[in-house]
This record gives C-alpha cells, sequence and structure tokens, in this order.
C-alpha cells in the first residue's frame, strides 16, 4: 500500500466521520485511529515471503539468490542481537518536542519501556511514541522531520 492510497482513506475517515479503520492485505495490517491520544501500539511488519522458484528456471538464477542469501543473512548476524523500535503509524518523524528543545533519545541514551523516544505527527497531532522495551539506543535509523512510513524501523536498541 502506497501513501498516497494511505492518505485517501485518511480523507475518507474524515469525510465520512469515522474515528477506526482496519484492513489486513496480503500480509499487510493497517490500522488508523482518530484520536487515540497517549495510546502506543506497535506491531511488526510481516516478513516478507520469499518467491517461488519458476517451473524450468534452470541453473543460472540459482547463484544470483545464493548471493543475494548470503549478503542478507550478513546484515541479519551484525543486528541479531538488536531490538526495533517500528512507527505505528504514518507520519513525520521529530526526535525532539521542538526545534529548541532537546532531543528524546541519542545513541548511547538508556531507555525504558515507558520511554518517549520521538513524536510521530499526524494529521495535525503530535503523537509520543515510546520505546516499550529496556536497553541502550544503538542507531537511530529514521530522520529528523522526514515521512516515515507504519512499521518502518525508527531506532534500534541493543
Amino acid at each position: 500500500m502506497e501513501l498516497k492510497d494511505i492518505k485517501a482513506i485518511i480523507d475518507l475517515m474524515k469525510k465520512n466521520d469515522l474515528s477506526v479503520f482496519e484492513m489486513e492485505k496480503d500480509g499487510f495490517k493497517l490500522k488508523l485511529q482518530k484520536g487515540a491520544g497517549e495510546q502506543t501500539v506497535f506491531t511488526p511488519p510481516a516478513l516478507p515471503m520469499a518467491p517461488a522458484p519458476m517451473p524450468g528456471g534452470g541453473a543460472a538464477p540459482a547463484p544470483a539468490s545464493a548471493s543475494a542469501s548470503a549478503a542478507a543473512a550478513e546484515p541479519t548476524a551484525k543486528t541479531e542481537q538488536l531490538q526495533d523500535i517500528v512507527s505505528p503509524m504514518v507520519g513525520t518523524f521529530y526526535r525532539a518536542s521542538s526545534p529548541e528543545s532537546p532531543v528524546f533519545a541519542e545513541v548511547g541514551k538508556r531507555v525504558t519501556a515507558d520511554s518517549v523516544v520521538c513524536i510521530i505527527e499526524a494529521m495535525k497531532v503530535m503523537n509520543e511514541i515510546k520505546s516499550e522495551i529496556d536497553g541502550e539506543i544503538a542507531e537511530i535509523v529514521a530522520e529528523n522531520g522526514k515521512p516515515v512510513q507504519f512499521g518502518q524501523v525508527l531506532f534500534r536498541v541493543r
């Protein structure tokens, strides 16, 4: 689902005065809730399934997918002990409550499950996003002031 499709759904929600919209299609889940306030919901994205091999594919594509599998396994081993904090919604990612305020989370900072790590602005509402896991910020993946998607990794915690 593309961002323009989600925006169209949001417009329909406004036009028809809907407060909750949920859908699931091909392993992709979307839940939009108007006025969610402090409620933060983290849903990890579904893992994409590997494409089925094509009948009569021959031996040529196999080495390419074998090297791709090896390349994919390498970063997984590197980040194996890290946990992701993902975006519960589509919106704009902010590391601080205002440009003059200190950032919520820095690399190396300890966070608890109740620690606010960022704000995501969605439909002119500033939503505080909590860590929901204990640990130390290892990486800040999202870029301040840039759009984020539902399920996109924002932070990695060790």
